[in-house]
């Protein structure tokens, strides 16, 4: 599995921008062609984004390019000039697939251009719309292109009619409201996110794929930066975009296990494997019952640990 705990996202007609992200300690970049980008700016997008994927020094960075969305006037154009003109290029980055037909459009014209390439260009799926979030399992499992599926938390929030601009976060509004025997009205503040989110996740691990979840919008709140990320790391998710190199520590440390946390699957490998000396499959630790299931919960936390040592 590629380690992608942090996502960059970066518009690819600013130069100046493209420069900082190759720079930054994001373990992934993806180029934008797409949202972030005016309409009479698509075609120098295009030929930034293939000038400093040839020009500039990405280290070990997964470099992605978000092209536009199937069915626009200039994807076929996007993945045929960047599969010719980038052999850095690792992967296209895919915006609002809905349909097992949309991953078929983009192999087949990678497969038309990209024939004459020494390492074949990765799929990252986006899945930010109702028929998107629908389709997710099979889009999920439709090719071996396919390396991650991305959640599009602001076009997904769009796409359901969910109130609120601010991408990421839940609005103050969906709690669940209870009255206690004494009449007493207290409520209690939900997630939006949880329920696509967790779907996403786990069509992306019935397919052994990495699951990132989309990016926090207020990137100047270092506190709402963590928390979402921690959130996302806790769910069991890869990596997680960030919008500014300034997101980029909190996000990293999110998906790097603490010492405490570390020491404790440690604990529990031990003392598993002490058990199996006498013929035992399970051992209490702390008051709790340690099994197989245990043990492959902690050596997640053990490789978690390991990539952030990367």
């Amino acid at each position: 599995m590629r380690v992608t705990r942090t996502f960059l996202a970066m518009p690819a007609n600013l130069r100046r921008m493209v420069e900082s992200a190759a720079r930054s300690a994001a373990d992934a970049v993806f180029l934008d062609l797409e949202d972030a980008v005016p309409q009479d700016q698509k075609e120098a997008a295009l030929a930034g984004a293939i000038q400093a994927i040839n020009e500039l020094d990405w280290g070990k960075k997964w470099v992605s390019v978000r092209v536009n969305v199937p069915g626009s006037g200039t994807i076929e154009t996007e993945i045929a000039r960047l599969s010719m003109s980038a052999p850095r290029l690792d992967a296209l980055l895919v915006p609002k697939v809905e349909r097992t037909a949309d991953i078929d459009s983009v192999v087949d014209t990678i497969g038309r251009y990209g024939q004459h390439r020494s390492t074949p260009i990765g799929l990252e799926v986006m899945i930010e719309t109702a028929l998107g979030l629908a389709n997710c399992e099979q889009i999920a499992g439709h090719s071996p292109l396919i390396e991650s599926l991305h959640f599009g938390v602001g076009d997904f929030s769009a796409s359901i009619g969910a109130k609120g601009v601010d991408i990421g976060l839940s609005h103050p509004a969906y709690r669940l409201t209870s009255r206690s025997p004494q009449g007493d009205c207290s409520s209690t503040a939900l997630d939006m996110w949880a329920y696509p989110m967790m779907r996403i996740l786990v069509a992306a691990r019935a397919h052994n794929l990495r699951a990132i979840d989309g990016p926090c919008g207020a990137f100047r709140d270092a506190t709402l930066t963590s928390a979402l990320a921690i959130k996302a790391a806790t769910m069991g998710y890869d990596g997680k975009q960030v919008i500014h190199p300034c997101q980029i520590e909190a996000t990293h440390s999110a998906f790097v296990p603490s010492d405490e946390e570390l020491r404790n699957a440690q604990r529990v490998i031990a003392a598993l494997t002490e058990a199996e000396k006498d013929g035992r499959g399970a051992v209490q630790v702390d008051g709790k019952l340690v099994d197989y299931a245990n043990i492959r919960m902690a050596e997640r936390v053990i490789s978690m640990a390991r990539m952030g040592d990367m």
